[in-house]
């Protein structure tokens, strides 16, 4: 994953997993709602890859804004991928279902493009290529 923000005007710094963020949910709900997002996002599976979308390294970026609301930007393994259509839904029910989320707002991107190096060490041992 590349990216796990939040927004906020003129709000304290804060650190959640290790990311600097700009935010005026305190620390301590930010880091537990990050850590609830991630673990939603890996009940999330390619149906075509024995993995989850998270350790693919399809969800490119995270935002948790102010008001709790989460936005993902995500891909997919290949753009003609017979899952693009449902992929979104299956994400925004998995983050929805967060405690404390407002809202989820799923966009899928194809640049840059997905590749076999962005999946984690899990991933590849998943799919026999560890």
């Amino acid at each position: 994953m590349d990216d796990v923000s939040t927004t906020a005007e003129k709000a304290p710094e804060t650190v959640a997993n290790g990311i600097v963020t700009a935010s005026a949910i305190p620390a301590d709900e930010l880091a537990r709602l990050t850590d609830d997002i991630v673990s939603a996002l890996k009940t999330v599976y390619d149906p075509e890859i024995p993995a989850d979308i998270y350790e693919l390294g399809l969800v490119y970026k995270i935002d948790i804004e102010d008001d709790r609301s989460v936005k993902i930007d995500m891909t997919l393994t290949a753009p003609g991928c017979p899952v693009a259509g449902e992929m979104p839904g299956w994400v925004e029910n998995a983050i929805g279902a967060v405690e404390g989320v407002s809202g989820v707002e799923v966009s899928m991107v194809f640049d840059p493009p997905w590749t076999p190096d962005r999946m984690s060490e899990e991933a590849q041992v998943a799919v026999g290529w560890y």
